[in-house]
Protein backbone atom coordinates (compact mmCIF):
# COMPACT_ATOMS: atom_id res chain seq x y z
CA UNK A 1 0.00 0.00 0.00
CA UNK A 2 1.60 3.63 -0.89
CA UNK A 3 -0.28 6.37 1.15
CA UNK A 4 -0.49 9.81 -0.64
CA UNK A 5 -0.54 13.03 1.14
CA UNK A 6 -1.30 16.80 -0.02
CA UNK A 7 3.12 18.34 0.60
CA UNK A 8 2.34 18.93 3.98
CA UNK A 9 4.04 18.25 6.94
CA UNK A 10 0.68 17.67 8.48
CA UNK A 11 -0.44 15.73 5.75
CA UNK A 12 3.32 13.52 6.48
CA UNK A 13 2.79 12.50 9.31
CA UNK A 14 -0.88 11.19 9.25
CA UNK A 15 0.78 9.21 6.88
CA UNK A 16 2.58 7.98 9.74
CA UNK A 17 -0.58 7.38 11.62
CA UNK A 18 -2.30 5.12 9.14
CA UNK A 19 0.95 3.00 8.64
CA UNK A 20 0.83 2.22 12.02
CA UNK A 21 -2.99 2.21 12.76
CA UNK A 22 -4.58 1.13 9.95
CA UNK A 23 -2.14 -0.95 7.24
CA UNK A 24 1.29 -1.08 6.46
CA UNK A 25 2.86 1.23 4.13
CA UNK A 26 4.94 0.07 1.28
CA UNK A 27 6.24 3.76 0.59
CA UNK A 28 4.91 7.77 1.05
CA UNK A 29 4.39 10.24 -2.03
CA UNK A 30 3.47 13.42 -2.33
CA UNK A 31 -0.09 13.05 -4.39
CA UNK A 32 0.39 15.78 -6.95
CA UNK A 33 3.85 13.96 -8.53
CA UNK A 34 2.47 10.55 -8.10
CA UNK A 35 3.16 8.31 -10.55
CA UNK A 36 0.37 5.07 -11.05
CA UNK A 37 1.79 1.61 -10.33
CA UNK A 38 -0.14 -1.66 -11.10
CA UNK A 39 1.33 -3.42 -9.26
CA UNK A 40 0.69 -1.57 -5.85
CA UNK A 41 -2.48 -0.34 -4.36
CA UNK A 42 -2.56 3.33 -2.97
CA UNK A 43 -4.67 5.80 -0.24
CA UNK A 44 -5.04 9.10 -0.11
CA UNK A 45 -5.12 10.15 3.29
CA UNK A 46 -6.95 13.06 5.02
CA UNK A 47 -4.86 15.43 6.78
CA UNK A 48 -5.70 15.79 10.19
CA UNK A 49 -4.22 18.21 12.79
CA UNK A 50 -5.04 15.60 16.24
CA UNK A 51 -3.49 12.85 14.28
CA UNK A 52 -0.43 15.09 13.16
CA UNK A 53 0.08 15.73 16.87
CA UNK A 54 -0.51 12.00 17.90
CA UNK A 55 2.54 11.18 15.21
CA UNK A 56 4.53 14.55 16.44
CA UNK A 57 4.32 13.84 20.14
CA UNK A 58 5.45 10.18 19.55
CA UNK A 59 8.62 10.84 17.77
CA UNK A 60 9.36 13.55 20.32
CA UNK A 61 8.64 11.68 23.41
CA UNK A 62 9.80 7.90 22.08
CA UNK A 63 12.73 8.70 20.08
CA UNK A 64 14.10 12.28 21.12
CA UNK A 65 13.37 16.00 20.35
CA UNK A 66 16.54 16.40 17.65
CA UNK A 67 14.76 13.82 15.81
CA UNK A 68 11.96 15.13 15.68
CA UNK A 69 13.71 18.77 14.21
CA UNK A 70 15.88 16.22 12.06
CA UNK A 71 12.35 14.77 10.37
CA UNK A 72 11.08 18.47 9.73
CA UNK A 73 14.79 19.60 8.38
CA UNK A 74 14.66 16.23 6.09
CA UNK A 75 11.36 17.03 4.88
CA UNK A 76 11.74 20.58 3.84
CA UNK A 77 14.61 19.06 0.94
CA UNK A 78 14.14 18.36 -2.33
CA UNK A 79 15.02 14.90 -2.43
CA UNK A 80 13.12 12.39 -4.40
CA UNK A 81 11.70 9.66 -2.41
CA UNK A 82 12.39 11.63 0.98
CA UNK A 83 9.21 10.63 2.41
CA UNK A 84 9.79 6.74 2.23
CA UNK A 85 13.15 7.27 3.66
CA UNK A 86 11.56 9.28 6.58
CA UNK A 87 8.93 6.47 7.51
CA UNK A 88 12.24 3.64 7.64
CA UNK A 89 13.78 6.62 9.87
CA UNK A 90 11.15 7.22 11.78
CA UNK A 91 10.06 3.00 12.05
CA UNK A 92 13.59 2.15 13.26
CA UNK A 93 13.84 4.93 15.58
CA UNK A 94 10.72 3.92 17.44
CA UNK A 95 12.48 0.74 17.91
CA UNK A 96 16.10 1.59 18.49
CA UNK A 97 15.27 5.31 20.81
CA UNK A 98 17.05 8.49 20.81
CA UNK A 99 20.38 6.27 19.90
CA UNK A 100 18.78 5.81 16.20
CA UNK A 101 20.88 8.44 14.86
CA UNK A 102 24.11 6.93 16.05
CA UNK A 103 23.55 4.12 13.68
CA UNK A 104 26.20 5.44 11.30
CA UNK A 105 26.16 2.03 9.09
CA UNK A 106 22.64 1.34 8.96
CA UNK A 107 21.31 2.90 4.97
CA UNK A 108 18.19 3.91 6.12
CA UNK A 109 20.25 6.25 9.05
CA UNK A 110 22.95 7.00 6.64
CA UNK A 111 20.75 8.28 3.63
CA UNK A 112 18.75 10.61 6.06
CA UNK A 113 21.69 11.80 7.70
CA UNK A 114 23.09 12.63 4.27
CA UNK A 115 20.00 14.70 3.53
CA UNK A 116 19.93 16.48 6.64
CA UNK A 117 24.02 17.59 6.02
CA UNK A 118 22.56 18.83 2.54
CA UNK A 119 19.89 20.89 3.90
CA UNK A 120 22.01 22.54 6.86
CA UNK A 121 24.61 23.09 4.66
CA UNK A 122 22.66 25.27 2.30
CA UNK A 123 21.28 27.01 4.86
CA UNK A 124 24.75 28.36 6.51
CA UNK A 125 25.58 29.03 3.17
CA UNK A 126 22.65 31.34 2.55
CA UNK A 127 23.18 32.90 5.21
CA UNK A 128 25.87 34.51 3.88
CA UNK A 129 25.06 34.35 0.14
CA UNK A 130 21.83 36.57 0.77
CA UNK A 131 22.12 39.91 -0.51
CA UNK A 132 19.43 42.87 0.45
CA UNK A 133 18.27 45.58 -1.56
CA UNK A 134 16.19 48.70 -0.77
CA UNK A 135 12.97 48.46 -2.70
CA UNK A 136 9.61 50.33 -2.92
CA UNK A 137 6.45 49.46 -4.48
CA UNK A 138 5.98 50.42 -7.66
CA UNK A 139 2.49 51.74 -8.06
CA UNK A 140 2.83 53.36 -4.80
CA UNK A 141 3.55 56.98 -3.71
CA UNK A 142 5.87 58.14 -1.01
CA UNK A 143 5.65 54.62 0.36
CA UNK A 144 8.08 53.13 3.03
CA UNK A 145 11.13 51.47 1.55
CA UNK A 146 12.04 47.55 2.13
CA UNK A 147 14.88 45.42 2.15
CA UNK A 148 14.43 42.66 -0.14
CA UNK A 149 16.53 39.51 -1.40
CA UNK A 150 15.75 36.89 -3.68
CA UNK A 151 17.32 33.25 -3.74
CA UNK A 152 16.74 30.15 -5.29
CA UNK A 153 17.90 27.63 -3.14
CA UNK A 154 17.86 23.71 -3.96
CA UNK A 155 15.72 22.93 -0.87
CA UNK A 156 12.89 24.71 0.68
CA UNK A 157 14.84 26.56 3.32
CA UNK A 158 12.96 29.97 3.57
CA UNK A 159 11.35 29.43 6.98
CA UNK A 160 15.28 28.50 8.77
CA UNK A 161 16.30 31.49 7.95
CA UNK A 162 13.94 33.27 10.27
CA UNK A 163 15.49 33.63 13.15
CA UNK A 164 19.10 34.37 11.65
CA UNK A 165 17.86 37.62 9.69
CA UNK A 166 15.23 38.54 12.49
CA UNK A 167 18.09 38.76 14.76
CA UNK A 168 20.39 40.85 12.59
CA UNK A 169 17.67 43.15 10.74
CA UNK A 170 15.54 43.86 14.38
CA UNK A 171 14.51 47.46 13.58
CA UNK A 172 14.22 46.59 9.79
CA UNK A 173 11.50 45.13 7.62
CA UNK A 174 12.28 42.46 5.16
CA UNK A 175 11.53 40.30 2.17
CA UNK A 176 13.17 37.16 1.37
CA UNK A 177 11.82 35.95 -1.79
CA UNK A 178 12.04 32.13 -2.60
CA UNK A 179 11.78 32.66 -6.10
CA UNK A 180 11.92 28.62 -7.46
CA UNK A 181 9.07 28.09 -4.93
CA UNK A 182 6.93 31.37 -5.34
CA UNK A 183 6.87 32.01 -1.37
CA UNK A 184 8.52 35.03 1.05
CA UNK A 185 9.45 35.49 4.45
CA UNK A 186 7.98 38.19 5.42
CA UNK A 187 9.27 40.11 8.74
CA UNK A 188 9.50 43.16 10.65
CA UNK A 189 9.90 44.05 14.53
CA UNK A 190 10.88 40.30 15.26
CA UNK A 191 7.90 38.92 14.20
CA UNK A 192 7.50 36.98 10.82
CA UNK A 193 5.73 34.75 8.76
CA UNK A 194 5.56 33.00 5.59
CA UNK A 195 2.94 33.44 2.31
CA UNK A 196 2.64 33.07 -1.75
CA UNK A 197 4.64 35.68 -3.28
CA UNK A 198 5.60 35.87 -7.11
CA UNK A 199 6.84 38.12 -9.91
CA UNK A 200 4.01 39.64 -10.01
CA UNK A 201 4.16 40.78 -6.77
CA UNK A 202 6.04 43.89 -8.51
CA UNK A 203 9.08 45.60 -6.26
CA UNK A 204 11.65 48.72 -7.78
CA UNK A 205 14.84 49.85 -6.42
CA UNK A 206 15.02 53.05 -5.07
CA UNK A 207 17.24 55.79 -6.38
CA UNK A 208 19.50 55.38 -3.76
CA UNK A 209 19.94 50.95 -3.89
CA UNK A 210 21.05 52.10 -7.68
CA UNK A 211 23.73 54.05 -6.75
CA UNK A 212 24.67 51.53 -4.11
CA UNK A 213 24.52 48.87 -5.98
CA UNK A 214 27.02 50.42 -8.71
CA UNK A 215 29.36 51.26 -6.07
CA UNK A 216 29.11 47.78 -4.74
CA UNK A 217 30.32 46.46 -8.26
CA UNK A 218 33.18 48.57 -8.72
CA UNK A 219 34.31 47.94 -5.03
CA UNK A 220 34.17 44.10 -5.77
CA UNK A 221 36.04 44.32 -9.07
CA UNK A 222 38.63 46.82 -7.66
CA UNK A 223 39.54 44.80 -4.71
CA UNK A 224 39.90 41.64 -6.29
CA UNK A 225 43.38 40.69 -7.07
CA UNK A 226 43.20 38.85 -11.03
CA UNK A 227 46.61 37.26 -10.48
CA UNK A 228 44.89 35.36 -7.46
CA UNK A 229 41.53 34.68 -9.04
CA UNK A 230 40.81 31.08 -8.38
CA UNK A 231 37.20 30.27 -10.06
CA UNK A 232 37.82 26.62 -8.90
CA UNK A 233 37.57 27.24 -5.46
CA UNK A 234 35.33 30.08 -5.81
CA UNK A 235 33.10 28.02 -7.08
CA UNK A 236 33.05 25.38 -4.71
CA UNK A 237 32.36 28.01 -1.82
CA UNK A 238 30.19 30.05 -3.63
CA UNK A 239 28.33 27.28 -6.43
CA UNK A 240 27.73 29.10 -9.67
CA UNK A 241 23.98 28.02 -9.41
CA UNK A 242 23.82 30.90 -6.53
CA UNK A 243 25.47 33.77 -8.86
CA UNK A 244 22.42 35.35 -10.82
CA UNK A 245 20.99 36.83 -7.37
CA UNK A 246 24.25 38.02 -5.53
CA UNK A 247 24.74 42.01 -6.42
CA UNK A 248 28.18 41.59 -7.71
CA UNK A 249 27.46 38.98 -10.38
CA UNK A 250 24.44 40.29 -11.61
Amino acid sequence: MNYLYDNTFEGFLCCIYAHYYDEKADGVFPVSTYQEDMLISRCIIDTDEKKAGIVYEAIENKISKYDIKRVYTVFCSSIPGKETMLLRYISLGFHEGSKVGLLYGNPVVFNVLQIEKKVVSEIHRMCGLIRFSEMTRADAQNSRSILYAPMEPDHDITEFLAPHFCDRYKEDPFIIHDKRRNKALFAAAGEWYITDFSAGDVLMETDPETQYRKLWKEYFETVAIKERTNPKCQRRFMPARYWRNLTECC
